[in-house]
């Protein structure tokens, strides 16, 4: 009787996360012993970067590594994009996760032995091709996951969907691809999907932390493009042009007032970056035309119509000022990422389970993006943060996302795996069919 009213105190104390779960202990000993063949499935990938829709050699080694574990695997989703399922022993819900796959147009500087030697053209430039953002970690990662799960297939409650997505980082000019022609697929149907769980890698987070956010947590991004068009002329009689160069500078300088005066900044962080400017082909002619190209972040939804609104006044007004005229063009890309707050507040718990109490933090929203959030439009989600800096640097010290010196310590690459295994062994346990919360 003692014996009986120990064991359940125990199941109280240890709840729905409890470390005495067999199946839990299976896993984290399974994710450890190929801790290194994901690190070596990730310095190949980094090796081998792919552009977003163009990643052939990454999803034929996905797929190949998803058949031999048995699971049901299809090909060719949004171009180049892989989905397996895992159908669990037992009855229970149906769990998604997802990895993207592309790298971007940067070209690797940083010395490791599998560094990216990869070039290509984009956007009529000659550039390197390098996973400066940590998909190749991911994609690695949730390989590892999908071998453990399978390894412990007959305890799984319901059925894993494995999504494995292409260009996250954008499709091609011209071209759909990512999230949303993913969904446009139905790949959250067939079977129907109940939650869906993702992270990222991020480089100025220490390993063995994770860091969340319930409801917003990245910002929703347009981009948008500026062609100012003038009056060519010889470069030493500048009075017989409109010159675009001289325009096309006011209205950068002119653009940073939208942030600054006509954003009301209490209700969340906005930015608008020109990334690119083109004009010109000699010093001593003064250009018919100049092209500019940037990117707009927002947290607050109503934001978006403000930015709009007054990017096209100031682009066409500034133009106008100088006897030019300026064409502008604004591409919606990515809603907010929204953490849905009853899941998040439901399965924290399971992530400070596999870090411990003290490595969970709960994180500012950012203004990156990512499209996830197309997913989270659809099914309640949760997308949270992995450590991938190295304990002995500082933040300082840690080259930012997207550029040539982007670094990621392998060292938290376990803890992702378990975090995975946790959330959806946890979530299959807890499960009750919910709507998304309201936003």
């Amino acid at each position: 009787m003692k014996n009986s009213i120990l064991a359940a105190l125990l199941l109280i104390s240890f709840g729905s996360h409890g470390a005495v779960d067999p199946i839990k202990k299976r896993m984290d000993q399974m994710a450890k012993e190929i801790e290194k063949k994901v690190i070596t499935w990730r310095r190949d990938f980094h090796e081998h970067p792919e552009l977003g829709n163009r990643e052939f050699r990454t999803s034929e080694k996905i797929a190949a590594h998803l058949k031999a574990l048995g699971l049901e695997v299809k090909t060719g989703v949004a171009k180049t994009g892989v989905v397996a399922l895992l159908k669990g022993g037992k009855p229970g819900p149906v769990i998604a996760l997802r990895a993207d796959m592309d790298g971007l147009p940067v070209t690797e500087r940083v010395d490791v032995p599998f560094v990216s030697k990869v070039t290509t053209e984009y956007n009529g430039q000659q550039t390197g091709v390098m996973h400066a953002c940590g998909h190749d970690g991911h994609v690695a990662i949730l390989m590892g996951v999908a071998e453990v799960l399978a390894g412990v297939k007959s305890e799984v409650k319901g059925t894993i969907k494995f999504i494995f997505q292409p260009a996250e980082e954008g499709a091609p000019q011209g071209e759909e691809g990512g999230a949303a022609l993913m969904i446009k697929e139905g790949v959250l149907e067939n079977p129907k999907v109940d939650a869906i769980f993702g992270l990222h890698l991020n480089a100025q987070t220490p390993i063995g932390q994770i860091k969340y956010r319930p409801g917003g947590t990245m910002a929703a991004v347009d981009f948008f493009s500026v062609k100012v068009k003038g009056k060519q002329s010889h470069g030493a009689y500048p009075w017989l042009s409109i010159d675009p160069i001289v325009t096309a500078s006011q209205i950068v300088n002119n653009l940073q007032t939208i942030v600054s005066r006509k954003l009301d900044l209490t209700s969340g962080a906005a930015v608008v970056t020109v990334g690119a400017i083109h004009g010109g082909i000699r010093q001593n002619i003064i250009p018919e035309e100049v092209n500019m190209m940037g990117t707009i972040r927002y947290l607050d939804a109503p934001m978006q119509k403000v930015i709009h609104d007054n990017l096209r006044q100031v682009a066409e007004k500034t133009a106008e000022s100088q006897g030019a005229k300026a064409d502008v063009k604004i591409d919606v890309m990515y809603p907010v990422t929204y953490n849905d707050p009853a899941l998040t507040d439901q399965m924290v718990g399971s992530l400070e389970e596999v870090a411990g109490k003290d490595n969970v933090l709960l994180t500012p929203a950012v203004t990156g993006a990512e499209d996830f959030s197309f997913f989270q439009q659809k099914v309640p989600g949760l997308f949270f943060f992995l450590g991938g800096a190295p304990l002995n640097k500082s933040q300082a010290q840690t080259a930012p996302h997207h550029t040539p010196d982007f670094y990621i310590d392998e060292g938290g690459f376990e803890l992702g795996i378990r975090a995975f295994c946790h959330l959806v062994v946890d979530y299959a346990d807890q499960h009750k069919s919910t709507k998304i919360s309201s936003r």
